[in-house]
Parts: C-alpha cells; sequence; structure tokens
C-alpha cells in the first residue's frame, strides 16, 4: 500500500468482504453448517491478502505450535483462535466460551515468552463466526471485550488490531516513555536548548513575545500554584536533583518556575505532534492536509512556518477542527528559534516519525491513559504531588459516573432502548475541572456504545457527543491533553463531520466566572484581566454562545487583517447594538494595538475560552475531581478574590471561613448555582472533611445555595482508607448531589474497605477494585440534631438509634432517603 492514510478505506472494505463472507459461509452458500476447518481457511485466505494490500507482513504462522497448545493463526503480533461456527455463547459465563477465552489468555503468555515480547505489544481474538472475543493484557493483567457479535464493525476492530500489531514502534506510554523521558539524550537535548532560549530572550527582550507567553502562563498558573511554597525550602532538593539528570541547575523557586514552562512546553509539544501523526496518517492524503512526514525533511524556514501553523492551529484547522491549537502559551519556542532549538527538534521528529498510530485503534480507551502515563513518567511523584497534581483513577471516575446516571451507564439498551436514546441525544455532560479528560473519554466511550447498540447514524453521534460532554481546565497543559485526548476518541467519527468542529475543552476557572462590572465605568460589561492589561467586553455580546463566538471570530479576523476601528464597527453592527459602540471601539482599538506591537498572539482566543462557563447554557449532569488546596495554601491574591465570592456563595447566617476550608467545596457551590440544571445531578470526588470536620465543611453542610434553591445528598462513598490516588493519604469521598430537593437524613453512606490479601493498583479495573474491597452501608446525620451543619456521625441504622440515645433524647427525626 503506497500510503498509510488509505488504511482506514482499506479496513472498511475487507471488513465488509469478511463480513459477507462469514454470512454466506453460515447462512447461505452451504446446507451443512461449516467445520472448523473449513471456517478458519476462508477467512485466513482474506487476512492474508488483506496483510498485503495493507503492506503488512503476510500470514507467515498457521497451527503455530505454543507450550501449552497449537494456536490456529498468529499475523504479526495478533493471534487468530477459531472455533466451530455455533460454539460461542454471548454470555462470558457459558463454558466453551470461558474455555476459549483462557485459552486466548495462555497463547498470549506463551507467545510472550517464545518471542521475547511484552505481553502489551500482543493481542488474540476468538470467534466462531458467530460471536467475537478481544483478548488483550492492558494495566497489568489480561483482559476480555465482548462477545460481541461478528459484522462490518466487530470486524473492522479485529483489522484495526491486526494492522496496529504490525508496527515496529506501537503508540504506547511505555514506549513514549522509553523515547522521551528525562534519562534520554534527545529530551535534555530539547529542554537545555528551550532552558537556554528562554533565559535568552527575558534577559535581552524583557518586554517581547516570550516575556508576555511566560507571564500570561505564570498568571493563569498563579491561581492554582505558588511555586514559592511549591519549591520553597528544603521542597526545592527533590527537584534539583531531578533536573541534574538533564544537565539543568535549579537553585531557586524562581528557577523552578522557568524550568516548569519549558516542561510544559516540551510535554505540550509531543502532544500537539502526536496529534498531527494521527491525523495524518489517517487522513491527510483524503484531505490535502499537511503530511506530519514532510517535516523531517523541510528546510529550517519551512520548519519553522510549518511549526508556526501547527501552533496557530492552521494544520488541524486544515483536518476540520477549529479549536485544538489556537496559540496558546507554548508556542514562545518559535520566537526564541535559534540553531539548537531547531537540532533538538528534528532529534524529536525523526523518532516520532517511527510510531505507528494506528495502534491507537486497539483498545481506544488507551488512548486516555497514553498521556497522563506520560506525564508521570516525565515527572516523579514527589514533585508531582509537591505541585498538587492528582490524576483521577479510571476506575474510581467510573464509579462516580455510575452513581451519578446508574440507568445511562449499567442499563440494557436491548431493554431501554428509548430512554438510553433520549439521554443519548439530549442529556448534557461538564466536566468543570476536566484535567486530562478522564471523565469525558469514559463518557465518550460509553455514548459510542449507545450509538453502536440503538444504531444511532454516526454524524448524529458526533453531534451528540460534541455538544452535550463539555469540559473547562484552568491549566493550558490540561487543556491542550484533554482536547488532543478527546479526538483520539471521536478521530474515526470525523469523516462523518458536515462543518468544521470545535473541541469544547475550554482554557477557563469554573469558580471566578466572569461578573459583571459594578462601578460606573464597568457597569453593563465583564472584565477580562490579561497579562497585557484588562479588556472590558460588553455584556451584550456575551447572552448566547452562537452570538459570543461570532464576536470573537471577527474580533480575530479583523484584528489580523488589520482592519479600521470603523470596518471592524460595521462588521459587528448587524449583532451587537448600538449603545454598545463606544465600548466595542475602545477594545478593538486595544487589541489592534498590540497587533501593531506584535504582541496579539493569543488574546482573543483567551477571551473567547475565559468566557466559556458564562455561555455554554445549563447541564444536566456535572462531574469531575476538582482541585483540592487548603485555604491557607491559595496564592494571597487569588484567596482575597474567592473570600469575596464564597461569602456571597453562603445562603445567609454566619460563616465559618477557617484555614482548613478547601476550594473544591466553592467550586461544588459554584457551578450548582450557575451551570447546573433544576433536577440536574454533581457528582464529585471531594475531601472527607466535606462531612466529618467542624470548620472545614460547615458552611458547605447548610447544602442551599444562594437564591435558597435546596441540595440534596444523595450518596456518599467513603474512600478513606483505600487511599485511592497514588502514593497519596488523601481522606477521598465521593459525594452526589441533587439539585431542587432538601436533603433528608440519614443519607445513605458506603464506607469502603480493602479485603484482606487482595490488591489492586492504580490501573486496576471498577471491577478488580470492588473484587479486592468490601463495603458497608451505613448512614449518615449530623451529631447535632439541632445543628443540620455540624459534622456527621456514620453508623449501620441500627447503631445510629443507640448513639443517638447515649448522647441524650431530642426532638430530631430523621428521615430515611427515598
Amino acid at each position: 500500500m503506497s500510503e498509510r492514510s488509505d488504511l482506514d478505506d482499506l479496513i472498511r472494505d475487507y471488513a465488509k468482504r469478511l463480513a459477507s463472507e462469514i454470512d454466506a459461509m453460515l447462512h447461505r452458500q452451504l446446507r451443512r453448517q461449516p467445520t472448523e476447518a473449513e471456517f478458519r481457511q476462508r477467512v485466513d485466505r482474506l487476512l492474508d491478502e488483506f496483510c498485503e494490500k495493507a503492506g503488512l507482513n503476510p500470514l507467515s504462522r498457521l497451527e503455530y505450535t505454543l507450550a501449552s497448545g497449537r494456536a490456529d493463526a498468529i499475523f504479526n503480533r495478533l493471534i487468530v483462535e477459531y472455533k466451530q461456527p455455533g460454539k460461542l455463547s454471548d454470555r462470558l459465563s457459558h463454558r466453551a466460551t470461558r474455555e476459549a477465552v483462557e485459552q486466548v489468555k495462555r497463547y498470549l503468555t506463551d507467545l510472550a515468552r517464545q518471542s521475547r515480547l511484552e505481553k502489551a505489544r500482543l493481542a488474540g481474538i476468538v470467534t466462531d463466526g458467530l460471536y467475537i472475543i478481544f483478548v488483550r493484557y492492558l494495566g497489568g493483567s489480561t483482559r476480555e471485550e465482548g462477545p460481541v457479535k461478528v459484522g462490518p464493525k466487530s470486524l473492522e476492530k479485529m483489522l484495526h488490531w491486526l494492522a496496529g500489531l504490525a508496527s515496529e514502534m506501537p503508540l504506547t506510554a511505555e514506549n513514549l516513555n522509553e523515547d522521551f523521558s528525562i534519562e534520554q539524550l534527545r529530551t535534555q537535548n530539547i529542554l537545555r536548548a528551550m532552558m537556554e532560549g528562554l533565559s535568552r530572550s527575558l534577559r535581552e527582550t524583557p518586554h517581547g513575545m516570550v516575556a508576555r507567553l511566560f507571564e500570561q502562563w505564570r498568571l493563569f498558573f498563579s491561581e492554582s500554584i505558588d511555586y514559592a511554597e511549591a519549591f520553597g525550602g528544603r521542597k526545592l532538593e527533590p527537584l534539583k536533583k531531578w533536573t541534574r539528570r538533564a544537565g539543568l541547575t535549579i537553585r531557586t523557586p524562581e528557577e523552578a518556575e522557568r524550568f516548569f514552562f519549558v516542561l510544559h512546553t516540551y510535554f505540550a509539544l509531543l502532544v500537539k505532534l502526536l496529534a498531527w501523526l494521527a491525523l495524518s496518517r489517517h487522513m491527510a492524503v483524503r484531505l490535502g492536509a499537511p503530511a506530519f512526514g514532510e517535516l523531517q525533511t523541510a528546510d529550517s524556514e519551512t520548519l519553522r512556518r510549518r511549526l508556526g501553523e501547527m501552533e496557530s492551529g492552521g494544520i488541524f484547522r486544515a483536518y476540520g477542527i477549529a479549536n485544538l491549537l489556537e496559540g496558546d502559551f507554548f508556542a514562545w519556542y518559535l520566537y526564541a528559534w535559534n540553531d539548537r532549538i531547531e537540532s533538538a527538534l528534528r532529534e524529536l521528529l525523526d523518532r516520532l516519525d517511527k510510531y505507528d498510530p494506528a495502534t491507537l485503534a486497539l483498545i481506544p480507551e488507551e488512548t486516555r491513559d497514553l498521556f497522563k502515563q506520560l506525564y508521570h513518567y516525565l515527572l516523579p511523584r514527589e514533585i508531582r504531588h509537591n505541585l498538587g497534581e492528582y490524576y483521577t483513577p479510571d476506575w474510581l471516575a467510573q464509579r462516580l459516573l455510575n452513581q451519578v446516571d446508574p440507568e445511562f451507564f449499567t442499563a440494557d439498551p436491548e431493554r431501554n432502548g428509548s430512554a438510553l436514546r433520549r439521554k443519548l441525544l439530549t442529556q448534557r455532560w461538564l466536566d468543570p475541572a476536566c484535567g486530562s479528560g478522564t471523565f469525558l473519554v469514559l463518557l465518550i466511550r460509553r455514548m459510542r456504545q449507545l450509538g453502536e447498540a440503538l444504531m444511532v447514524p454516526e454524524q448524529d453521534l458526533l453531534q451528540a457527543i460534541l455538544r452535550n460532554v463539555v469540559g473547562f481546565d484552568l491549566n493550558p497543559l490540561a487543556v491542550l491533553t484533554a482536547r488532543v485526548n478527546y479526538l483520539l476518541a471521536i478521530a474515526d467519527l470525523l469523516e462523518h463531520r458536515t462543518i468544521e468542529i470545535t473541541i469544547p475543552i475550554y482554557l477557563a476557572d469554573s469558580i471566578r466566572m466572569p461578573s459583571l462590572g459594578k462601578e460606573l465605568r464597568t457597569a453593563g460589561a465583564y472584565e477580562f484581566p490579561t497579562a497585557v492589561g484588562n479588556f472590558l467586553v460588553p455584556a451584550a455580546v456575551c447572552d448566547s454562545r452562537e452570538r459570543f463566538d461570532r464576536f470573537c471570530r471577527v474580533l480575530e479576523e479583523s484584528v489580523q487583517a488589520g482592519l479600521s476601528v470603523e470596518s471592524f464597527i460595521d462588521r459587528v453592527r448587524s449583532f451587537a447594538p448600538k449603545a454598545e459602540e463606544f465600548r466595542l471601539r475602545e477594545l478593538y482599538e486595544q487589541f489592534l494595538e498590540l497587533h501593531r506591537r506584535r504582541r496579539d498572539g493569543l488574546w482573543a482566543r483567551l477571551l473567547q475560552n475565559n468566557f466559556a462557563p458564562l455561555v455554554a447554557g445549563s447541564f444536566d449532569r456535572i462531574v469531575g475531581n476538582p482541585p483540592w488546596i487548603n485555604w491557607e495554601h491559595l496564592p494571597d491574591r487569588y484567596r482575597g478574590e474567592l473570600q469575596t465570592l464564597w461569602r456571597e456563595m453562603q445562603a445567609g447566617g454566619p460563616v465559618y471561613l477557617g484555614k482548613k476550608w478547601d476550594i473544591s467545596l466553592l467550586m461544588a457551590q459554584v457551578v450548582m448555582t450557575h451551570l447546573l440544571k433544576p433536577g440536574g445531578r454533581l457528582g464529585f470526588v471531594i475531601t472527607q472533611s466535606a462531612f466529618k470536620t467542624n470548620l472545614g465543611g460547615r458552611d458547605f453542610r447548610k447544602f442551599r445555595l444562594p437564591d435558597q434553591t435546596p441540595v440534596r445528598v444523595l450518596h456518599v462513598d467513603d474512600m478513606v482508607s483505600l487511599q485511592p490516588f497514588e502514593g497519596a493519604s488523601n481522606r477521598t469521598a465521593v459525594m452526589v448531589l441533587e439539585k431542587g430537593e432538601a436533603t433528608r437524613y440519614p443519607v445513605p453512606y458506603t464506607l469502603w474497605r480493602k479485603v484482606r490479601g487482595k490488591r489492586f493498583t492504580y490501573n486496576s479495573t471498577l471491577d478488580e477494585v470492588m473484587r479486592a474491597t468490601r463495603r458497608f452501608n451505613f448512614y449518615a446525620e449530623p451529631v447535632d440534631p439541632s445543628d443540620p451543619t455540624s459534622p456527621w456521625l456514620t453508623a449501620r441504622p441500627k447503631a445510629l438509634k443507640a448513639i443517638r440515645k447515649a448522647l441524650g433524647n431530642s426532638d430530631y427525626e430523621a428521615l430515611r432517603s427515598a
């Protein structure tokens, strides 16, 4: 095959041919049921032909002898085991089906040992022509998917597996770590080149574009990270020791801050280039878009120009994606460009070009972990924890989603098709602190499962995902990573788009949303602070997502074209009130002046992102793991702003604002107030202090919003003893709340305990964690019946009554949850 970008078309073609051949064999052409040998021979012939046309190694091993038996066929690193048609069942508990799966698992172990390959680079399937089961080693154990019915979709997946496993360099977190960790010379070269380029630019042009982008990055990160505290005193020692491995010397928190700007730039560059590589291999020729491979032979000027197009988002717009990249902070290296940066970048590109993104199709959910694990590898645990960076285990995210909407995540599509279709197409979800996108990708995976089961057209499914799965985050690196994860999760649906798409993940603060000015000068406008000054945006252009997006698009286009103020006013006059012309002139003149001074870069896009919570509409479900940061550890400026907001959020009565109060509780209050629909549900991974401490959660336990709307606690999971976050002793709880109903005590409260002798890891599945734990169905109620904001007692129902009796009689009457 001359171009790998044609691979998807070839896979679809052969999946249909295989489905037709198998269907004819089983139902039409033969009067008798085919034997296992006949079935195997006809399928092998087509698979061998597919390998040849795809430019893969042809089938070379039939009936291959392994330690535990003889595998029917091995295509590259894919084991194919055939069974007599009709032998398998649609249930894994079926004896013959379970035996067949266990047989493939043994073959995988044997082949890994004999071929000296890692299990993660192998996979297997078992099929009888009616059902197919996929088997893969993932997260430390061998897992199976299915059984699913044999058809074009399941056979497409099989061919994707076959093609992906033919690659000499599968795109996995382990391989990326091996090639791009700090121990690698290519990583050390680019980090040193960027640190040198950054220092020189800040020293020689302190008011230039590099300095402005660095300051804007600092402004955004200062909302949650105080580097002086994170790396003050002895805390700096682990970072100094670690960076010495890259040949870098870090002496002060200020130098640590610059290093993290460079490290974030490096990680962001890897993520961007991998996104380009994945799109290029599958879509470049079909769309006539720039191919990733062209970078290898480009001269210096062309390379820098192409990377500039990538950083501005132009490359991805050629693939029909409007905002994958939109001029973020991490394009600064183009302004500090020199021979050393170019040389280090070419080393990076040469190695990346050896990867085959087809491996992402083997198990699509691996893409969620790809960047999360890579970041784990790039930064040691102790340093990540100093920064307060804890990534949500997938099993914990899945548990929360199951609790927030059990029907959507666990109901059978065959029995609940109508209700699930309605939810799939209309129910809106938000993660207001989305990080790398764990919750979002789990949501997309479930929507895709339901879409296939309910036969929703791909175009409608794509539109539903883009409309209904939304994320916000303050961390620019997290937003980029989440967008690329989101992209990879829907990549094969992109051919069904009818217009350019926007990935609905925004760089925005879910706590401190844009608010209307209260002074005479700012009345009727929202204020947007940046490193280059404050912008006042008329409220009249922020009353809907469509109007605001149109305004930002016209603003950016006008600035880039260098249009006059009058020309800009003419362009917005059709949708902006005439009364706001003065303020619009003032805003455009600010942007135009930045453009004249070559400092515009990304401010219009930042404006569009920052205002997303204001114009995104309301949501049926809000889920996530908000940042857990105590009041005492917040940066001073941000703490002052949030103190005022917290007081505004309280529904009357005294405010108990202690130093152990956590901003995750404030985020819950704010998003429920402004973004959650009446009757909607919020599910957060939260600190247990919200329910158990005296002052830390007292304000939150009023369970009322500022307009007196009540909030009902539906359920709490207490996971303190599990310590689910890697290497951290956080007091973890999971809460589910409903807007519009009053909390009724006692509240269902599930206590989780580890089973002696059982283990689970950060990468375990929810089922594996459930088997390794016990769950005790307790109830909770305030310790002081006369004060509903007092800390909670938790025990079994009878024990609660006994404790209450021992504490003394009262007029308090507990109401059971319905």
